[in-house]
C-alpha cells in the first residue's frame, strides 16, 4: 500500500473516501459480480467531468487489481492498508427501488491520523458500514473542507452476515459537522422518525446541515437549502437494468455541479439525469457531462411539447 504524504502539496476539487467492495448483484434479468461501493460507483460517475479528484479507499492486497483499472481509466486513486476487501451481496426483486443485502466480510476504517495528508475542497464520504469512518475522521476533515456524507453506511449494521437498518447514535454531533447530506426515504426517517420529507429535512438542516438531498426513487428528490424546499424530478429511464450505485452517481452529479458554481436546482436536475442514465446499464456511470445536458434537453423539449398539445387541447 501506499504512502500518502505527497498529497500535501496538491489541494484536489473533490476526494471521495470510501471502501472498495467486492458486490454480487442480483436482479430479475441477471447476476452479475463486480467491483462496487461509493468508491467505485462515484469515481467512475465522475472520471470524465472536468474537475480534479481522487479516491482514497482501502481494501485487500489480494484484490489490488480493482485499483489497477480504475487508474487505467484515469481515476487518481490512493490506497490504505486493509486486512480484507468488503464483500456485499445485493439483491432486487421486481421492484428495483428496494433491496436486501449481505456482507461476507469487512475491511479496517479510516482513520483521522491516515487522512490528514489530503487536501480538497469538498470530502465525499461514502461509508458501507457503521464503523468505516469513525466521528473524529468527519471532525478531522471538517476543518479542511466541505464535507458531503451520503449516510446509508452508518445506518447499517451486520448480524450473521445480514445487513440490519439500526439508528446512528452520534448522528447529532457528527452532522453538525456536516454541510451536504444525502439519505434515501427510510435513511431519513431513521435518522428522524419522521415519514414527512419537510418535516425530516428541517430537522437534519436544524442540526447544522446546510444542503440536505433527500433522494426518493422513483419520485425524485428534494434538497433542502436556506429553509426553502428545491422538487427535483424523476427521469424516466428508458430501461431499468441495475439501479446498484444509482445514489453515488446522483451525488457525483451534484457535487460537480456545485463546485462549478451551479445552483440548487440546476445541480440536482443534472444529478437526477445523470441517475438516470446509469439506470439504464449494468455497473457504474461511464458517460459525460454531454450526456447528461443532452438527456435534459430531451426531457425538456418533450415536456414542453406536451404542455402546448395539452393548452392546444383546451382551446
Amino acid at each position: 500500500m501506499e504512502n500518502i504524504d505527497h498529497l500535501t502539496d496538491k489541494t484536489y476539487d473533490i476526494c471521495c473516501i470510501g471502501h472498495i467492495t467486492l458486490d454480487k448483484v442480483v436482479t430479475p434479468l441477471a447476476v452479475k459480480h463486480m467491483p462496487g461501493g461509493t468508491s467505485v460507483y462515484f469515481s467512475n460517475a465522475i472520471r470524465n467531468m472536468d474537475l480534479s479528484y481522487l479516491l482514497v479507499t482501502a481494501l485487500g492486497q489480494d484484490d489490488m487489481q480493482i485499483v489497477d483499472d480504475l487508474r487505467d481509466k484515469g481515476i487518481d486513486v490512493q490506497t490504505l492498508p486493509s486486512a480484507h476487501t468488503v464483500c456485499f451481496e445485493n439483491i432486487y426483486t421486481g421492484n428495483l427501488d428496494h433491496r436486501t443485502q449481505r456482507v461476507t466480510r469487512q475491511a479496517d476504517p479510516f482513520t483521522a491520523g491516515q487522512l490528514q495528508p489530503i487536501k480538497a475542497k469538498v470530502f465525499h464520504l461514502g461509508p458501507l458500514l457503521a464503523g468505516d469512518i469513525p466521528l473524529e475522521s468527519i471532525r478531522a476533515l471538517s476543518v479542511k473542507g466541505i464535507v458531503s456524507l451520503d449516510v446509508q453506511g452508518y445506518l447499517r449494521k451486520v448480524k450473521d452476515e445480514q445487513v440490519c437498518a439500526v439508528d446512528w447514535p452520534a448522528k447529532r454531533e457528527a452532522l453538525a459537522c456536516v454541510d451536504i447530506l444525502k439519505a434515501n426515504e427510510s435513511e431519513m426517517h431513521v435518522l428522524t422518525g419522521y415519514k414527512e420529507v419537510r418535516k425530516s429535512a428541517k430537522l437534519l438542516a436544524s442540526w447544522g446541515v446546510k444542503e440536505v438531498v433527500i433522494t426518493l426513487g422513483s419520485k425524485g428528490s428534494v434538497i433542502l437549502h436556506d429553509d426553502r424546499l428545491h422538487t427535483i424530478p424523476a427521469y424516466t429511464p428508458e430501461t431499468n437494468k441495475d439501479t446498484t450505485g444509482c445514489g453515488d452517481t446522483y451525488m457525483a452529479g451534484y457535487l460537480y455541479k456545485r463546485i462549478r458554481g451551479a445552483g440548487i436546482q440546476e445541480a440536482g436536475e443534472f444529478a437526477a439525469a445523470m441517475a438516470t442514465l446509469k439506470i439504464g446499464s449494468m455497473g457504474p456511470f461511464t458517460g459525460t457531462s454531454e450526456d447528461v445536458l443532452r438527456l435534459l434537453g430531451e426531457r425538456k423539449k418533450n415536456l414542453a411539447k406536451s404542455f402546448f398539445r395539452f393548452i392546444f387541447a383546451m382551446q
